[in-house]
């Protein structure tokens, strides 16, 4: 028998494939962060059976290279991928088009010099002529002739004058059409992907990279419907989307971020913390260098939750409007779907998305400091009750439907609550009356000035309903000195006193550890009590110090409340006291 010899197996080329980005793939998602996003394109191509080379051409020169990552659907394996610049080429510096137009031009002028040429001719051969010369039969005929043609060399020089200026105007947008980049310069990123595909045939891969040059902020509309009890702010949350990345987001599914991505970083280190003696350096010996650490490496991969090819999308390739979700939330971060398909130009404008319209429930309050202005000043403390994250923002605040002011959001997670001013309210009128004063001499070898001060407030309620959580701010003076002595009358509040202080006031008959002595009640409907003292942890040691006190009032409709200050100042007789008025 004849040995048969197997011959070794044919090696087949590599399988060029060359794909443009916007030509040959689409969109399918897109996260925005601040600052940067992510976007996912997905491509469908045929392949050969074994070893083929991918270049995606046109991505964006914002793309984050480190981010790049590549992921498949197919019989097919990626074996790795690499990006780079893509050459640019060289300019042309001429054309078919601009020869044949500065051809043209040469013809024109050379065409337009023969006419001038022409005219000299004739108005040479016009000037010499005279009456000694010529019939004056003929007169009349030469002159006639004489205008006939020089009207036809003055017409056909404006014909090519005009022509050379619409010559030259061809000729100048040739040139800048040469000059101009054939390509979109900001579309100047190579992506080259192996692939080892089992069989032939088709299959999709997806391209996930981040992109500089995109953000979003948020944007809020504040309602507030003053005749309703429950539920009456009305928040709309607002995203304002704004890319330059070079790439348009045309009908794509969009995904705001509140987190924000970190690439490369990591928990620092402690080097060793060495002491020993110092020793000054010799003076010939220049200081040495100090070496920075290198920077660390950016990741490779923006991680994601999910695969960008997911089985649905590999089937159907036709894409739904999606309802809003809240895909995650929590003190941290959160991630909003925005509802429906969106289109986002690369024009650097803002563009407003609706994410959520939510009802809220709100405690009105009202401050009033009198003794710097006596308008009433109403604000609402909104809680969120909604899944949503509220993110740093500025917000439009409507009250009654009537535009009021700008104010500021802030960060404020689900269940929590923040303060939105509201504007002046006029129905809730402030008269901060004329002080009373009174002094008094007492002692008999030490004699001791002191002056008895009264303040008296009324606050006036004009609307048809009562008003709850009013707030006045007042004030009495904080000594400095030992030998000055503050008593506060009423309210009888008590202030906290410790070894560091210099001066005192207070109220008779109170203990420190007395809750009605920094917190108490003075009339139906009133409470007083020292600035900060109905706070959720109130620093009890320092209750009172600064002077400041509240009075907390419901009034009722159509009413009016008088609240009273009283304070006395104690002094050695001859002691100057400063700052008292």
């Amino acid at each position: 028998m004849a040995a048969s010899v197997d011959s070794p197996p044919s090696f087949q080329p590599i399988n060029a494939i060359e794909l443009v980005s916007k030509e040959n793939s689409k969109i399918t998602g897109v996260s925005v962060y601040s600052g940067r996003a992510e976007v996912t394109r997905s491509f469908k191509f045929d392949v050969k059976t074994g070893q083929n080379q991918v270049t995606v051409n046109g991505l964006p020169n914002v793309l984050d290279q480190d981010s790049l990552r590549v992921e498949g659907r197919g019989a097919a394996t990626i074996h790795d991928v690499t990006t780079s610049h893509i050459p640019l080429p060289e300019a042309p510096t001429t054309s078919s088009e601009l020869d044949n137009l500065l051809a043209t031009k040469e013809h024109t002028s050379r065409a337009l010099q023969r006419c001038k040429h022409s005219a000299d001719v004739l108005q040479r051969y016009v000037s010499p002529l005279s009456t000694q010369h010529i019939d004056v039969t003929q007169l009349g005929k030469i002159i006639k002739e004489y205008d006939a043609t020089a009207e036809q060399l003055d017409d056909r020089m404006l014909e090519l004058e005009k022509q050379l200026k619409d010559i030259d105007k061809e000729i100048e947008e040739e040139r800048k059409k040469l000059s101009d980049p054939k390509h979109d310069g900001s579309l100047g990123i190579r992506a080259v992907i192996g692939v080892f595909a089992d069989v032939e045939g088709e299959v999709e891969i997806a391209l996930i990279y981040a992109v500089h040059g995109a953000t979003w902020h948020a944007g809020y509309d504040i309602r507030v419907d003053m005749q309703s009890k429950e539920e009456p702010v009305t928040l709309i949350y607002k995203a304002a989307i704004t890319q330059l990345t070079g790439e348009d987001w045309s009908d794509i599914p969009l995904t705001l971020e509140t987190a924000t991505p970190t690439f490369g970083l990591g928990v620092p280190t402690l080097d060793q913390w060495t002491l020993s003696v110092y020793r000054s350096p010799p003076l010939d010996v220049l200081p040495t260098a100090v070496l920075h650490p290198a920077p660390l490496l950016k990741s490779r991969a923006v991680k994601r939750g999910k695969s960008a090819l997911t089985d649905s999308e590999y089937s159907a390739p036709t894409v739904a409007h999606r309802e809003l979700q809240v895909t995650s939330k929590g003190t941290v971060s959160a991630t909003f779907e925005v509802p429906g398909l969106i289109s986002i130009p690369s024009d650097n404008a803002a563009h407003n998305v609706t994410i959520a319209e939510l009802k809220l429930g709100a405690t009105m309050s009202w401050v009033c400091v009198p003794k710097k202005d006596s308008k009433m000043h109403l604000s609402a403390k909104i809680k969120n009750a909604s899944q949503y994250t509220l993110i740093r923002g500025t917000a439009s605040v409507y009250v009654n439907g009537s535009f009021i002011s700008r104010s500021d959001v802030p960060a404020v997670s689900p269940e929590e609550s923040f303060v939105c001013p509201l504007g002046l309210d006029p129905s809730i009128r402030v008269t901060y009356h004329p002080q009373a004063k009174q002094k008094s001499l007492s002692g008999f070898y030490t004699k001791t000035t002191t002056l008895a001060v009264t303040q008296q407030i009324t606050v006036h309620n004009t609307k048809a309903e009562p008003v709850e959580h009013v707030r006045i701010v007042d004030q009495v003076p904080v000594s400095q000195d030992a030998q000055i002595q503050v008593n506060l009358v009423s309210p009888a509040l008590h202030y906290h006193k410790d070894s560091s202080s210099s001066g005192t006031f207070g109220a008779t008959g109170k203990e420190e550890g007395d809750p009605a002595a920094r917190m108490m009640t003075v009339a139906k409907g009133v409470t007083a009590m020292w600035d900060g003292a109905d706070e959720p942890e109130p620093e009890v040691e320092a209750l009172g110090r600064s002077g400041k006190l509240n009075w907390v009032c419901t009034i009722p409709p159509q009413s009016k409340i008088n609240l009273v200050l009283q304070w006395e100042v104690a002094s050695p007789a001859r002691m100057q006291v400063a700052g008292l008025f």
